[in-house]
């Protein structure tokens, strides 16, 4: 164990299943005190269970990220037990079955807006002023190469992750010379339970296009903690602002 996260804190969002699970796994692996936030809550307790057997420190809290009463109790809750907060991982996130437009409802959009894009502001908003008091501390924001081009996603998905690269600019704008760095990870396929449906229920040339990628296959959630845990440390100290993109060659082709 390499304990790059010796004695800090962090939060994960969408931290009861696939990436956020890994990612979770993974800080704590690492020496950090992990606050696994998931509206699952005992998909988190199950996350937590498997921090503590690897020898781990977490908690499960239970939140609705799209909503603003649930991230404010949520996040109390997480810096009381946490006093500072060093580590913030807004992962929380649905797909949209890759729906164009005329085939999105605007309760749909509303839906995926919620979840993919607004909860990186109340998440982020409630938590920073915790982090700058502490002087400093990483946001990581989990976006997608759908927010790089297009069939990643579908028109509410693609908008929202291209937002959430936007949001990250802006925030790494405003508070990098305050101590906290700000950065997005662009992710293509990945195999986790939920995108194992959309690929079940996908259409064959969306298929196609995610298997015809250079490296041949998928993800796994492992490889997308590797690079959460690279830019939660301080291994990344000078990036600022960056979308990195783990996609297996998805969108050089």
């Amino acid at each position: 164990m390499t304990s790059k996260l010796f004695k800090r804190t962090a939060v994960v969002t969408g931290a009861g299943s696939g990436i956020g699970r890994a990612i979770a796994a993974r800080f704590a692996l690492e020496g950090a005190t992990v606050a696994v936030l998931d509206l699952n809550i005992e998909a988190a307790q199950a996350t937590v269970e498997q921090i503590m057997e690897s020898g781990g420190t977490g908690f499960a809290v239970e939140v609705d990220v799209s909503d603003g009463d649930s991230v404010a109790a949520a996040a109390q809750r997480t810096i009381e037990e946490l006093d500072r907060i060093d580590i913030l991982v807004n992962n929380a996130g649905i797909l949209d079955g890759y729906a164009p437009l005329l085939d999105t409802s605007e309760e749909l959009w509303d839906r995926i807006i919620g979840v993919d894009l607004k909860s990186f502001f109340l998440v982020t908003k409630s938590f920073l002023p915790t982090m700058l008091d502490g002087g400093g501390g990483t946001v990581v924001n989990m976006a997608s190469i759908a927010g790089l081009v297009a069939r990643g996603g579908g028109v509410a998905y693609t908008s929202a992750k291209h937002g959430a690269i936007g949001f990250t600019k802006q925030m790494a704008a405003d508070y990098g010379k305050q101590g906290i760095r700000v950065n997005a990870i662009c992710p293509g396929a990945v195999e986790t339970g939920m995108t194992k449906a959309i690929l079940e229920e996908g259409e064959a040339a969306v298929i196609e296009s995610i298997n015809a990628v250079p490296a041949g296959r998928h993800a796994q959630p492992e490889e997308i903690a590797n690079l959460a845990l690279f830019l939660a440390s301080d291994d990344s100290a000078f990036v600022h602002g960056a979308a990195y993109v783990i996609d297996g060659g998805w969108t050089i082709v």
